[in-house]
């Protein structure tokens, strides 16, 4: 008899750690399903925003944003995606920043509730960030994601009208609130049957032994039930 793990991971498109971490997960998945090929892991991916007061129309690489918005020293922002971008290349990631084009993703994530609703919420996310980091999409304007979606299997016109939705709007506010009651305050964050927290891009080591871990929880709780 087969077993279920859920994985509830809150992420934003235009944040790194959430690109690599992504990474990092499923490496932890399939090393942990190695030794547990009867034991499913399920992934539902939930809305954060890192820098939501992003302008929709601003026009600026993440080094004009970071320097410009944050107030971060340029110089210290080049040295901390250079670096960023070397420990994602060890790892099979690619991270372009000289393409990223930094944007609000409100938008991308109404597709992301989309592709959720169509069954295709994963490869919408993988190709998302694929687009935001190592080919400069812009993830706000509506043509990019129309076409992106598109290549993930979903209706471009549906793309179009969730842009705009309110009913995925509501859906985004509803993962932040819910991040927020978490005591969540960034990202990514992970959170395993519904109790257990891992913040951060950690390792595919730290992850395999995660669901080690709460695997050997939730078989205890259930031989207490017994």
């Amino acid at each position: 008899m087969s077993e279920t793990i859920r994985v509830d991971i809150w992420s934003d498109i235009a944040c790194p750690w959430c690109y690599l971490g992504k990474h990092r997960f499923e490496n932890g998945v399939a090393a942990f399903q190695e030794q547990h090929p009867d034991v499913n892991v399920v992934v539902e991916s939930h809305s954060f925003e890192l820098a939501p007061d992003t302008p929709l129309d601003f026009a600026g690489s993440e080094v004009d944003f970071l320097v410009k918005h944050k107030g971060m020293p340029a110089a210290q922002v080049e040295q901390m995606l250079t670096q960023m971008t070397e420990m994602a290349a060890s790892e099979e990631t690619v991270f372009d920043f000289s393409k990223v084009k930094h944007a609000n993703t409100r938008r991308a994530h109404r597709v992301l509730h989309l592709a959720k609703d169509r069954g295709l919420q994963e490869p919408m996310k993988e190709r998302l960030f694929r687009a935001y980091f190592e080919q400069g999409e812009d993830m706000s304007d509506p043509d990019s994601l129309a076409r992106l979606g598109a290549e993930v299997g979903l209706d471009p016109e549906e793309v179009r009208a969730a842009l705009d939705s309110e009913e995925y709007g509501e859906a985004v506010d509803r993962d932040i609130t819910r991040a927020q009651m978490l005591g969540v305050t960034g990202v990514p964050f992970f959170l395993i049957e519904e109790k257990y927290g891992v913040s951060g891009a950690q390792s595919a080591e730290a992850f395999a032994g995660a669901f080690e871990q709460v695997l050997g929880l939730v078989r205890g709780e259930e031989t207490v039930q017994k």
